[in-house]
């Protein structure tokens, strides 16, 4: 028992001084910074797959049709059925903005178990510009965020251009617990593993890219059966020779109303692709859990009749632990504002272990009401036959 407290207080140090090392590297990334530049607006064609609507879609959908933003954009909404209910939204949205080159695209015919990247094949062969960027439905943002978002591209070695995002509008507890791991940890870590090496992926919510970076690793039609399809997308175009930059300007998404289950089944895929995408990464992924090693530690010392210094040392970490998180989302958020309370980032860690046990449990997701299988190779396979 002795031996036990000894490794949990090592284990409970080691994660602490690697979550410490995300906050470091945090900190030195000029977040929310604008970096626009006078007199570069190169031609812009955005892809949005779309399917479905909520409450907040409409919103989101119009800030890309309000862009401040010097150069011609083109905007293609592509949706697989022309009675899905964002058809009357993207409708309404054209009419308010005659001036803007846009228009819905009903793609028929969709050919991979992505959807999503079934609908990008299509969209692409309609795309008139040489720079594309893809992005999801619930990707809001602010008005000069284009301007932004294509300075990296000044460089030619840039091929691919993304950027962080945050959940905007977690309604209850269990889309805060959710906001923890998006809007404290997720960030930092992606920026903890670029302070070891440049960026080989790329982060889904909103991706800028070059055409002919596109097309050197087959295009979107590459993509048609993977899961991590953004991932894929930003690994692929490395392979081939091309920088990754990562914009300094945060968007938001605005999901619909989750409960427990729902937040659940979100993080068990994602945490099942990241599994497959980076399989030993993810695996010592677990080492800089800083919540579930201080309560072990804390536990097992009680039962060892420790009861000073180990004790009172794991307590110490686990605050240690809730105050470099909730800094985090302070930064995150531009107003400072604090969405997730202190209380729900030991619940999101102690939550998480067990989402690492069940990532390794199964290889079943289920995305969008559809249940897939997951392969090896971090392709799909759908169980239901749907798109």
């Amino acid at each position: 028992m002795i031996f036990l407290v000894y490794i949990l207080g090592a284990l409970a140090g080691l994660s602490c001084a690697l979550v410490f090392w995300q906050w470091l590297a945090a900190r030195k990334f000029p977040l929310h910074q604008r970096i626009a530049v006078e007199n570069f607006a190169p031609p812009i064609s955005i892809l949005k797959p779309l399917k479905g609507c909520d409450t907040t879609t409409r919103a989101s959908l119009q800030s890309w049709l309000q862009q401040n933003y010097a150069g011609p954009v083109q905007i293609l909404f592509g949706v697989a059925d022309a009675n899905d209910p964002v058809c009357e939204i993207v409708h309404a949205l054209l009419a308010e903005n005659p001036g803007c080159d846009a228009q819905l695209v009903i793609c028929q015919n969709l050919v991979g178990a992505n959807a999503k990247v079934a609908k990008l094949v299509q969209l692409e062969k309609l795309a008139a510009h040489d720079l594309i960027l893809v992005c999801d439905a619930d990707v809001r943002v602010p008005p000069d965020f284009l301007a932004s978002f294509v300075a990296p591209l000044r460089e030619e070695k840039i091929g691919l251009v993304n950027c962080f995002y945050r959940l905007a509008n977690p309604v209850n507890a269990a889309m805060r617990w959710e906001a923890v791991a998006i809007n404290a940890d997720f960030w930092s870590q992606v920026l903890q593993s670029k302070s070891l090496k440049p960026l080989d992926f790329a982060l889904g919510a909103a991706i800028l890219l070059r055409r002919q970076a596109l097309d050197e690793i087959g295009g979107f039609a590459a993509l048609a059966d993977c899961l991590a399809d953004d991932y894929q997308l930003g690994h692929r175009i490395c392979k081939k020779g091309h920088a990754i930059a990562l914009c300094p300007v945060v968007v938001e998404c605005w999901d619909a109303p989750m409960n427990w289950r729902a937040v659940w089944k979100h993080q068990l895929r994602w945490a099942r692709t990241i599994r497959v995408c980076q399989p030993l990464p993810y695996f010592f992924s677990i080492l800089s859990n800083a919540s579930l090693w201080p309560v072990l530690w804390l536990a097992v010392s009680l039962m060892a009749g420790k009861t000073f210094c180990a004790p009172l040392a794991a307590i110490f970490l686990l605050l240690a632990r809730i105050a470099l998180a909730q800094n985090l989302q302070r930064r995150f958020t531009p107003e400072g504002n604090l969405i997730s309370p202190a209380w729900l980032v030991p619940v999101k860690d102690l939550l998480t272990a067990a989402i690492w046990l069940c990532a390794f449990a199964g290889n079943t997701i289920e995305w969008r009401g559809r249940k897939m299988r997951l392969r090896r190779d971090g392709t799909l396979i759908s169980e239901d036959g749907g798109h």
